[in-house]
């Protein structure tokens, strides 16, 4: 009987047809994310995959549908009521607290690459198990770092190849603002009630900001004219988001104050953000986040100021997809070597080892298939080059080494195959770098520093040539008197 993979999750495989399954593209995509978030500070923190439940409802809110209706929970064998965990916020306030990470630095700055799970209904770019691209900034209550946590998300979404993105950002102010905007939104709403989605009725005595987020279109025309939180913030908070808007158009960053958003969980405060994409239907986000002052002290941690955001990233590759983003090629192997006999068979085994030792990304086979197939093998997984080795090869000491992408093909020593692909693997880097340094110049003083680090490579190149001068002359002696 064939056992088959449960609703609303999938598999991340090599060379999936729907490419967006891809491993590869996957692994780039993360490199990005990784990469972006350790140059703006952030250092990576790994959390549990199951938490207790009672950290959840603490800290994203018993009214919420995550606790309400999406949460995996499960009773241990230790009676403990555990749940896998449906979001990245609380499990690293959590470990803060735990790890007493405050006593490290008076500003802590984490990023986070890892599966979240919520039984939701399967839809485009939404699965119970998803995952999920998170920063935390713990520390500062600066506009400069709000804007900080936009400016990573939307560099890794334009290094990514996104386009045609929109930041929208709000502040839904602090508790006494929200108390007060909470009544008045109640009072407009009453009269419409009636008409209001089951959902948003629910929500009316529990929670009834979220009625501002609904994606029900009935609902979307109530609240088109509700009022607005941003009419109830104290001064200083009117002072701090309008200097994140300041910041935000002083870094270029596309934005615009949509005072409807609240986002989805109630620990928020203060700024909150959202970038949207509009290939993805009615599910358009593919990231946002917020403020969330006094929620490690609700957790009986210091109280310390934080803000955070999390990335799906199924949609932001779905919308690469859409966008038709230029996406990155899959690397496949260095060198794919055939072995012909049993004789070969041992040398070329050990001359695998040998070449991955060195950093060469190798493969070899094993099948023993005839030729042409064993070639088409090669081509599946991308090989770049490809030897065959047989009792010739291993008499002359030479191997027709062929580059697969032009069909070229070059009769080397096998002693030269580790320089080669060496070279192969490290002049994409060195050509860009020289290139780049070809390219005019806005200011004579970056030509200058340029020129003298070319001067001091020339030099230093001519010492190394003078060298080898000498080793092949003392070489050619030792060779004549052979």
């Amino acid at each position: 009987m064939t056992i088959n993979i449960a609703p609303g999750v999938f598999d991340i495989i090599p060379n999936d047809p729907e490419t967006w399954r891809s491993s590869f593209l996957w692994q780039y995509v993360e490199k990005v994310m990784r990469e972006t978030a350790a140059q703006f500070g952030f250092q990576e923190i790994r959390t549990p995959i199951f938490e207790r439940v009672e950290l959840f409802k603490r800290v994203v809110g018993d009214t919420s549908d995550i606790v309400a209706k999406e949460m995996y929970a499960f009773e241990d064998k230790g009676g403990r009521m555990m749940a896998l965990r449906p979001e990245g916020t609380a499990a690293v306030m959590r470990a803060f607290i735990e790890n007493q990470l405050q006593n490290q630095s008076p500003i802590q700055k984490f990023f986070y690459i890892c599966p979240m799970f919520r039984y939701d209904r399967p839809q485009a770019g939404r699965y119970r198990q998803h995952h999920q691209f998170g920063a935390e900034a713990i520390g500062s209550n600066t506009p400069e770092q709000d804007v900080e946590l936009i400016d990573l998300l939307t560099t890794v979404y334009t290094r990514l190849g996104l386009q045609n993105l929109k930041v929208y950002i709000n502040s839904i102010g602090e508790p006494d603002a929200r108390a007060q905007f909470r009544e008045a939104l109640k009072a407009y709403l009453k009269p419409h009630f009636a008409t209001l989605s089951e959902e948003s009725q629910k929500r009316f005595e529990q929670n009834p900001l979220r009625i501002l987020d609904s994606k029900d279109p009935t609902d979307q025309t109530v609240v088109a004219n509700a009022p607005s939180i941003l009419d109830f913030l104290s001064p200083e908070s009117k002072a701090h988001f309008e200097k994140v808007q300041s910041y935000l158009k002083l870094l270029n960053i596309d934005f615009e104050v949509n005072h409807r958003l609240v986002r989805g969980l109630d620990y928020y405060n203060g700024t909150v953000f959202e970038v949207v994409a509009g290939d993805l239907g009615a599910q358009n986000s593919v990231g946002g986040g917020g403020r969330y002052d006094g929620l490690l002290k609700m957790l009986g941690g210091q109280d310390l100021p934080a803000i955070g955001f999390g990335c799906g990233i199924e949609r932001t590759i779905q919308t690469m997809l859409k966008q038709n983003v230029t996406l990155p090629a899959d690397q496949g192997v260095s060198l794919f070597i055939i072995p012909l006999g049993e004789e070969a068979q041992n040398e070329c085994f050990t001359m695998t080892h040998y070449l991955r030792q060195q950093g060469i990304s190798v493969q070899m086979d094993y099948s023993g298939r005839k030729l042409n197939k064993v070639m088409q093998y090669a081509n599946t997984i991308k090989a770049k080059h490809v030897v065959v080795i047989g009792e010739n090869e291993l008499k002359t000491g030479e191997v027709d080494l062929k580059e697969m992408a032009t069909g070229d093909v070059i009769r080397i020593p096998i002693k030269s195959l580790l320089n080669i692909l060496k070279i192969e693997r490290d002049s994409a880097d060195f050509v860009r770098s020289w290139d780049e340094m070809n390219r005019p110049f806005d200011d004579p003083r970056e030509a200058e520093y340029f020129k003298r680090k070319v001067e001091h490579a020339i030099k230093e190149t001519q010492k190394i040539t003078n060298k080898l001068k000498t080793s092949l002359e003392s070489l050619k002696t030792f060779l004549d008197n052979v």
